[in-house]
């Protein structure tokens, strides 16, 4: 089911929205792949951290893009959310593969910091891959934080 309903969203009109989510319990460090200075990267100037997640499991979904950003909460912390394929309960569903080192970042005043970077989807019917970009937008003041896959 989840295999059907990624491959639909991927098949939808470009930039379909893709799941942003709470950071649970398996949003864990043991989940940064080492080195770990290759999987995590900083803007604004420390404020915003982005970092890839390697579940392993389940296999052809298990990679996810974790964000800690502003705004702060009542103790000082960030916020900590997770860009995932498909949402839901527990572990949601990740993409086969997200190209960290290949991400672009640029900073559009009306919207906040914009990252792109190559994925790719495992397709079913095929077993393969199915390449698209991934744009998540991150937005300091509101803590609105989106994303969109294209496909290629």
């Amino acid at each position: 089911m989840k295999a059907a309903l990624a491959a639909l969203m991927l098949m939808a009109a470009p930039a379909a929205a893709q799941s942003v989510g709470d950071c649970g319990a398996w949003a864990s460090v043991q989940n940064l792949p080492e080195p770990w200075e290759d999987h995590t990267a900083t803007y604004a100037e420390g404020k915003i951290r982005v970092a890839l997640l390697d579940t392993l499991e389940p296999a052809a979904a298990a990679v996810h893009l974790l964000v800690i950003s502003p705004p702060l909460n009542e103790t000082g912390g960030r916020q900590c959310k997770v860009v995932s394929l498909v949402g839901g309960e527990g572990s949601p569903s990740g993409f086969l593969n997200l190209d960290f080192k290949a991400r672009e970042a640029s900073y559009d005043p009306a919207r906040g910091l914009v990252l792109a970077m190559p994925v790719e989807i495992y397709e079913p019917a095929t077993g393969g891959a199915k390449p698209g970009e991934l744009t998540v937008t991150i937005n300091q003041s509101s803590g609105k934080i989106t994303a969109g896959i294209t496909p290629e």
